[in-house]
């Protein structure tokens, strides 16, 4: 039972995401080898959603669709250089408006002028550009690759001193704890939303030594799926192997090995970091009415069926890890019903709206549902349906996937659909696509997928996007004074610590600042005696 202090009041709500995790790579998901203690420890006191999926394989979309609430196509975002639009309401808004103190912390991905979206603060810049730079061409075919994705990850993969992303990971952490202990000591600040949102486990494969010798190299466990011959994949897939410059490259066993081995140890890292921010929140107290959950913004495919990264809807690369912690106030579970990003807005509102808190209508109509009936065993969601969609690089055309019951359907605009039963084919090996047995089915799945999705509509809407922002990055390009929309944080500074207190003297600053916070003493007051 909720406790008195607690139950009326609107839980915090602390939303950490790592990138480009799947699933299957957590022990808390059956993985034997992976060491991640701090995700296996929420996992055991949290709602488990066993199949979760993202909203699109790539990060950007799959942020900004989470974010808002709605699929990715609705909102135009197409690719990692779609821009989101302020007049998007996100979940940072609806919090907002209920009296929550809003913070992002780590990698967002915005594109576009607005950096913040709802956020008030905003603690670290982003790691990847705001710009169009990242446009996508599909006009030039599956070759072109504005972000020079290629397969050097797999065949330089090892341990390292630093990288770019160790660098960014360990400001996230060390930002993330310090604004805990800040929101700690100042309840005025309470309710609050806080973001945080690693680089970790993306490629590059590289992680420091200390987390690579955590694993045996011989005992590292190679894919599923053997390597699929180029001749026997589907288009999209071949597609990607053009993408991923495949056929550039000689892949090895011992490349694979190795690859995965830094990506386990990747995964510990991030494990070790999300392990700060949860001891600081048990630490100052404020995890006794905080909900937590973990997310990630889309898989990686690590190597199965010969394929690396994501932008595929094959289960390792759009299926994510999530989780729901509530003390006192959720029971521990497992849940098979399918859920996806887009739900935690609506659930967020409803987690708010609870404890009291003020909600808004839907602005927009939102493609998600609350997961509250599922979180408190109240619904068995068999009949949820996710929907999934790609149009970034590597592709040449509008994408989307439909997941119901025991099947995944999968739509290309212009290729040959795909059809496959996950409880009888997990490693999705058998397109049951135009057999007779299943045609029932797939009609009513691509009914689905059609519903609100004109196939050759969204195609030419993202041409025409695509050569829009193609046109405005070049005219950026040849601007020194083109405005940079990376996100600057700022501190000031003349107001930390002692400075800016005005009268107050610095010890009581410093007591202010003490935390558990401890009343003054008085002076005993002692007066001598004139007798």
């Amino acid at each position: 039972m909720p406790t008195s202090s607690t139950a009326t009041q609107p839980p915090n709500i602390l939303l950490v995401m790592a990138d480009q995790l799947t699933a299957s790579a957590l022990p808390s998901y059956g993985h034997a080898l992976v060491q991640a203690p701090n995700l296996s420890a929420l996992a055991q006191r949290s709602v488990v959603f066993d199949s979760a999926y993202c909203n699109f394989p790539i990060c950007a979309p799959s942020r900004f669709s989470m974010l808002s609430g709605r699929l990715p196509h609705a909102i135009a975002a197409y690719d990692n250089a779609s821009e989101f639009p302020a007049a998007t309401p996100t979940m940072a808004h609806y919090l907002r408006h209920a009296g929550y103190r809003t913070i992002l912390c780590g990698k967002m991905h915005f594109i576009g002028p607005d950096q913040l979206h709802g956020y008030e603060e905003r603690l670290t810049t982003d790691i990847y550009p705001a710009d169009f730079a990242w446009t996508p061409d599909w006009r030039r075919g599956p070759s072109h690759r504005p972000t020079g994705v290629s397969m050097r990850p797999v065949v330089e993969a090892g341990p390292c001193i630093r990288s770019m992303q160790i660098d960014y990971d360990d400001e996230v952490e060390y930002r993330a704890v310090q604004r805990i202990y800040d929101l700690a000591r100042a309840p005025e600040q309470q309710p609050f939303f806080l973001t945080v949102s690693y680089t970790h486990p993306h490629p590059p494969f590289v992680a420091p030594q200390r987390h690579w010798d955590r694993y045996r190299h011989a005992d590292i466990d190679m894919p599923r799926v053997a390597e699929i011959p180029y001749e026997q994949l589907d288009e999209h897939s071949r597609w990607l192997y053009v993408a991923h410059a495949q056929d550039q490259y000689t892949i090895t066993p011992a490349h694979v090995r190795q690859a995965r081995h830094a990506y386990y140890a990747m995964v510990s890292y991030v494990d070790e970091k999300i392990g700060s921010v949860l001891s600081a929140l048990s630490e100052t107290g404020l995890d006794r009415n905080t909900v937590v959950v973990f997310v990630s913004d889309h898989g990686e495919m690590l190597g199965e069926r010969g394929m690396w990264f994501k932008q595929c809807f094959f289960e390792d690369s759009v299926r994510v890890p999530f989780m729901v912690s509530w003390p006192q106030r959720l029971t521990p579970s497992r849940v098979g019903a399918h859920v996806s990003l887009v739900d935690l807005l609506p659930t967020f509102v409803d987690l708010a709206a609870q404890g009291g808190a003020p909600s808004a209508p839907a602005l927009d109509p939102l493609d998600g549902q609350s997961l509250m009936p599922l979180l408190q065993g109240q619904d068995s969601g068999e009949e949820r349906v996710v929907i999934s969609e790609y149009s970034s690089e590597g592709v040449c055309a509008a994408s989307r996937m439909v997941r119901q019951g025991r099947f995944k359907y999968i739509f290309t605009h212009g290729l040959p659909p795909m059809l496959f039963d996950l409880q009888a084919d997990p490693h999705e090996l058998n397109n049951l696509s135009g057999q007779a047995e299943h045609a029932q089915v797939e009609q009513a799945l691509h009914q689905r997928l059609i519903q609100d999705w004109e196939p050759a509509q969204v195609h030419e809407r993202i041409l025409a996007s695509q050569r829009q922002r193609l046109f405005l990055a070049e005219v950026a390009a040849s601007s020194e004074l083109y405005p940079n929309w990376a996100f600057q944080p700022y501190v000031d500074e003349s107001k930390r610590f002692i400075r800016g207190s005005g009268t107050a003297g610095p010890t009581s600053i410093k007591a202010r600042a003490r935390l558990p916070y401890v009343e003054p003493v008085p002076p005993d007051r002692k007066t001598e005696s004139n007798s």
